[in-house]
């Protein structure tokens, strides 16, 4: 083949820093739209992010020329420091460390940027550590419950 064809979309979960701070409520769009830019930036595509003050789900495009770890610290690096900014109290704002990573189907990406769009009434009825453990489970990874959520 002359060229590389690649179409790989990943729906993307990580955590604020437990020891650190949340986003403010208020802030979400403002985060999600630049995160959506960073994406854009290293040439991914950006098909929905959303989440919580303690939390984002990410469904993108991966790029052709980088690796899902690689696109990963892009997204938290480039997204903290402007984070960082934003305002007084998110001085030290940190991401976990950790990330969950899970492909997509083109048949289910309605239904995960629908569920991405439904964060806030998701979260009403169920914490983050379940809705993660369910990801996990549905998706067959191993993991000790003791490390999971630790910073």
């Amino acid at each position: 083949m002359a060229s590389s064809l690649v179409k790989i979309d990943v729906h993307l979960i990580f955590h604020t820093k437990k020891t650190g701070i949340k986003m403010h409520e208020d802030d979400l769009p403002r985060i999600f739209a630049y995160i959506g830019g960073v994406i854009n930036g290293v040439n991914g595509l950006p098909i929905a992010v959303g989440g919580r003050p303690d939390h984002i789900h990410i469904l993108a495009s991966l790029p052709k020329t980088m690796s899902l770890a690689d696109f990963i610290r892009a997204i938290k690096a480039d997204s903290s420091k402007w984070i960082k900014k934003l305002r007084d109290d998110y001085a030290s704002f940190e991401w976990q460390e950790g990330y969950g990573a899970f492909s997509v189907s083109p048949s289910l990406i309605d239904k995960t940027v629908n569920y991405i769009r439904g964060q806030e009434e998701h979260h009403r009825k169920r914490s983050f550590q379940e809705e993660y453990r369910l990801f996990l489970e549905a998706y067959g990874i191993q993991y000790d419950e003791r490390y999971v959520f630790d910073d």
